[in-house]
């Protein structure tokens, strides 16, 4: 199989698969930074009604995912709703191939056509290469939002999406 073999749709948050590729994100996480300094939504959190959850599907594997919450209107985003996307992975074994791209991609397109015009998130400042895979998709660096520490590990970005 190939990576034009993937498809993403959603997909629950606890699926097995799902949970084991969080895991293995969450891991990674804790590799990089304190606990207090991981901002990561639980499975509970992701199975909330806000969130819209995706998984890139290999045949019947999973070998990535990513959601987005949407958000209200804050002093922050200039008094308009956002969607954050959150729990972006990609097994180490598909990198390189543009599926986050296509994942990031697809949580766009949700938030479109949820008439949701910006999605902005927080990464961290040791994720190489999720701060290139960001702005490589047009996102660009912004201040804290939602309740987020400016705490020198974090960086904000922000697209406008329609």
């Amino acid at each position: 199989m190939t990576v034009n073999d993937i498809h993403i749709r959603p997909t629950r948050p606890d699926h097995p698969q799902v949970v084991a590729l969080l895991a293995a994100l969450d891991d990674y996480l804790a590799s990089l930074y304190a606990p207090e300094d991981n901002h990561i939504l639980d499975v509970q959190a992701l199975l909330a009604p806000e969130v819209h959850f995706l998984a890139a599907w290999q045949g019947d594997r999973i070998v990535g995912c990513g959601a987005v919450r949407r958000m209200p209107a804050e002093p922050e985003t200039a008094g308009a709703p956002y969607g954050e996307i959150k729990r972006m992975y990609v097994d180490p074994e598909l990198r390189g191939r543009r599926l986050a791209e296509r994942l990031l991609q697809a949580l766009e397109d949700v938030l479109v056509a949820e008439g949701i015009g910006q999605a902005l998130l927080e990464t961290g400042s040791d994720q190489h290469a999720a701060v290139r895979l960001y702005e490589r998709c047009g996102y660009v660096r912004r201040g804290p939002f939602g309740g987020y520490p400016d705490n020198g590990l974090s960086v904000f970005y922000g697209k406008r999406v329609n």
